[in-house]
């Protein structure tokens, strides 16, 4: 594996889309990486992320610390619906995401949230920031 945030990204997805809470808000294929504007709504958008490469462990394991952005949009008439939408992730993660064949999460701090108005009024959206933190494991 050359870059551990995407294999973190698909291990977050797949909690999320694993999460009834989550997906009874948002549908499967709206759960992607992407840019950040929405094209469908309600949606969660996996965002910039960076690596901070830690350096080796046991069984030839590195081990590196990864930092995620999650992005919640939905409709401003909708703001009850994206913070309910940004509380099932916040469930959904509560011990972080799964292990995958690729990656296994040794650490995890808790998701820190921030809700935004739109700058574009004309649009009516509602947007949360997610910023995820993990320290990811994997065997090359």
């Amino acid at each position: 594996m050359i870059d551990p945030a995407l294999a973190f990204q698909t291990a977050v997805r797949g909690t999320l889309i694993g999460a009834p809470a989550v997906v009874a808000h948002v549908l499967p294929d709206n759960i992607r990486a992407g840019m950040v504007r929405p094209d469908r709504l309600p949606c969660v958008v996996l965002g910039d992320a960076r690596t901070d490469f830690l350096g080796c462990a046991a069984g030839s394991q590195r081990l590196a610390r990864v930092f995620l952005t999650l992005h919640v949009w939905a409709q401003e008439d909708g703001a009850d619906t994206a913070r309910e939408i940004g509380a099932a992730i916040q469930d959904a993660l509560a011990f972080g995401p799964k292990d995958t064949a690729e990656i296994a999460v040794d650490d995890w701090q808790q998701p820190r949230l921030v809700w935004l108005r739109d700058p574009q009024p004309e649009l009516t959206l509602t947007h949360g920031a997610m910023a995820l933190e993990a320290v990811v494991r994997w065997r090359v």
